[in-house]
């Protein structure tokens, strides 16, 4: 299956991703915030990766933009949450950055993000 990075600094948002992707038999990796993820991202070079947006240190948006410009092609999933929050992302994502597969509203069901998955790898 795929390397996933999970970039998010809740915890419980962290250990979910972890127990769903896992079970359907990904390796996944984890940073707790934006910085870390970078870090982690160009170490290991995943093939999708799933972050929150409002995140301390380096948001969802900087890291999809710096992502983005070293791979075009890097499959992403932006996660938010919170009704406002979820819209103002989206309207940001739609308009500023292209080529987020997916926006998943937290909290989300393990169908949805089984979803988002398979159209980011597809």
């Amino acid at each position: 299956m795929a390397k996933i990075l999970v970039i998010d600094d809740e915890e419980q948002i962290r250990f979910l991703l972890i127990r769903m992707l896992t079970r359907d038999g990904h390796e996944v990796f984890v940073a707790q915030d934006g910085l870390e993820g970078v870090k982690i991202f160009y170490e290991l070079q995943p093939d999708l990766v799933i972050t929150d947006i409002v995140m301390p240190n380096k948001d969802g948006i900087e890291l999809i933009a710096d992502f983005k410009s070293s791979n075009p092609n890097q499959p992403i999933i932006a996660m938010s949450g919170g009704r406002r929050l979820f819209s103002a992302a989206s309207d940001h994502i739609e308009t500023e950055i292209t080529g987020v597969k997916t926006l998943l509203q937290k909290p989300f069901t393990l169908q949805q993000l089984r979803e988002s998955v398979e159209l980011a790898l597809s």
